[in-house]
């Protein structure tokens, strides 16, 4: 194991039923995620971290709640199992859900597949962000998931809130991002589902039929403005390769990827939003990666940390911070998507 569990084995197999076997997920750095093995059934786990933590993170009961209710749509998520939210049983609410077979790429780039592979990949990754986008939200029980509306607005608040919470002190860049969003909130899309980190790290490929089998990681999900999923999912298009495995600096034609505007055009083509993605969209959510990473380095620091490499992730605040910057500063030169 690449590191120790932080509950009770015995406790875990007196709730669910025994014996198990489990093994770490290696990547992720919010909620502690296993591979669990009872007999002949697979399935992973995943808990809230153990310590104090940030009050609007590690949402586990809500990542439950959206796959539960997605489930056999068009947006492929695994099947929920259970839910325990009582944290006396392992020290913290944790779920379980079926393991689903396939790959997860750690790289955008995904170096070990061939042009025509990736290209379907992202072709079938733009199209489930749009099936997710056209998801009536209501009809499948998601009614009180988030407020409509304001989306923005109520995002900048939140992640100012974050940032404090975090500790990290003053930042005259950041400042000056948070003074500037507030002050030019654009108009508002259609209210939509929103993932709120739909990335390729978080989708399971079926490399043998060319498919997304599952869309993972629904812990900063609510409804919302979907063009935040699209401009997140841009930003690793300027982000380096040694940076959460971006594609800056990659010859993208060479590897079979599509330039962001070829994937909107996929996504669009799916019945996505036509709503035209800004400098704002964009600033935004680097802005919002950097108080991320600013929390995860704040754990680092406290011992929280998920994953080991958490300081090193952590490192990225500033980067993400000065794109916003760069962005919102040529904002005259930068055309809508």
């Amino acid at each position: 194991m690449s590191r120790d569990l932080d509950f009770d084995l015995d406790r875990l197999e007196a709730a669910i039923g025994g014996p198990l076997a489990l093994a770490p997920v290696a990547s992720g750095q919010s909620n502690p995620t296993w591979f669990v093995t009872r007999g002949d059934e697979r399935m992973v786990l995943r808990k809230k971290p153990a310590g104090q933590t940030l009050s609007a993170a590690h949402a586990i009961e809500r990542e439950y709640q959206i796959m539960e209710a997605l489930h056999g749509s068009d947006v492929p998520v695994p099947r929920m199992i259970l839910l325990e939210e009582d944290p006396e049983v392992i020290g913290t609410p944790f779920y379980l859900m079926e393991m689903v077979a396939g790959q997860v790429h750690d790289q955008c780039a995904m170096p070990d597949l061939a042009p025509v592979s990736r290209g379907s990949f992202y072709a079938a990754a733009a199209q489930v962000m749009a099936a997710l986008h056209r998801i009536d939200w209501a009809a499948c029980g998601l009614g009180g998931y988030g407020r409509v509306g304001d989306y923005y607005e109520r995002q900048v608040r939140r992640w100012t809130r974050q940032w404090e919470d975090a500790g990290v002190g003053a930042d005259p860049m950041i400042d000056e991002l948070q003074r500037w969003f507030a002050a030019n909130i654009p108009a508002a899309s259609p209210t939509t589902i929103v993932h709120g980190d739909f990335r390729v790290g978080n989708l399971i490929h079926d490399a043998d039929n060319d498919k997304i089998a599952a869309v993972l990681d629904w812990e900063l999900s609510t409804l919302g403005d979907p063009l935040a999923d699209l401009s997140h999912w841009m930003l690793f298009y300027d982000l380096a390769p040694d940076q959460l495995g971006g594609l800056a600096g990659l010859d993208l034609r060479q590897l079979g990827i599509p330039e962001p505007t070829a994937f909107l055009d996929v996504y669009r083509a799916a019945g996505g939003c036509t709503q035209p993605l800004r400098p704002f969209h964009l600033a935004f959510a680097h802005y919002r990666m950097a108080v991320i990473f600013a929390g995860i380095a704040a754990r680092a620091r406290s011992g929280q940390a998920v994953s080991e490499d958490a300081a090193a992730v952590g490192s990225l605040a500033p980067i993400c911070a000065a794109h916003a910057h760069r962005i919102l500063s040529s904002d005259r030169a930068v055309p809508a998507l």
